[in-house]
């Protein structure tokens, strides 16, 4: 079986809190409703959009969390057009942290609340679109923690839980990896802090990409 590194984007592979902070208050502020507080958007930062809406409007009805998620994917795409994705930078040592894991033979793949598009777009503009043989997105799956995403892409790189890791900042990363049987690793640097990550099933907690590779001698070739 192939070994499998799948990442979790926002908040692991790229910064993208302020482009996530202004959406939210834009798609709010359309409805004329009061935008969440930054520390209940970070939150939700890992869930779809239409469950991120939920867990931030519980009273409201189905039709509203549709709507402000809709709303949400126009008012990111406008600030991604306007800044560029200068404000989604890549954090320290991700390209290098890929290299090294091509380079021991490890696959590489990306399960995100994102959008295809919006990954697409992400990877490209970074230039590590092609570094991934399988991208699984809220488009085609049920939000993080259901495991479809990762199921998909076990299937797609000749992967088995027993040889893939899981690797995000959420609880909900770990919460995923737990359900579809593989090893979940949490970084640091974004959205849920080390204590949550492992109440979650963290296996490991890093601070640094490169202090992974330790971690590697643990998974099968």
């Amino acid at each position: 079986m192939n070994r499998l590194a799948v990442f979790d984007c926002d908040g692991t592979l790229v910064d993208s809190q302020a482009n996530i902070l202004r959406a939210m208050e834009a798609c709010f502020e359309r409805h004329r409703l009061d935008p969440p507080c930054h520390h209940a958007t970070r939150r939700i930062v890992g869930l779809s959009l239409v469950e991120a809406m939920q867990a931030l409007l519980p009273e409201a009805d189905a039709a509203l969390h549709t709507s402000l998620a809709d709303d949400y994917k126009t008012a990111f795409q406008r600030l991604r057009a306007e800044s560029a994705l200068l404000e989604e930078p890549l954090y320290a040592g991700v390209v290098e942290a890929l290299t090294e894991l091509e380079a021991r033979g490890w696959l590489l793949g990306v399960a995100t609340g994102k959008s295809d598009r919006g990954l697409n777009l992400c990877l490209t503009h970074h230039g590590i679109a092609d570094r991934f043989v399988t991208l699984q997105t809220a488009d085609r799956h049920p939000s993080k923690p259901h495991p479809a995403m990762l199921e998909a892409a076990m299937a797609e790189a000749g992967a088995a839980p027993g040889t893939t890791l899981m690797i995000g900042d959420t609880r909900f990363d770990m919460a995923m990896g737990v359900a579809a049987g593989v090893r979940a690793i949490g970084v640091d640097w974004g959205y849920h802090d080390p204590e949550e990550l492992y109440a979650a099933g963290a296996v490991a907690v890093i601070d640094r990409f490169d202090t992974l590779f330790a971690l590697l001698e643990e998974t099968p070739a």
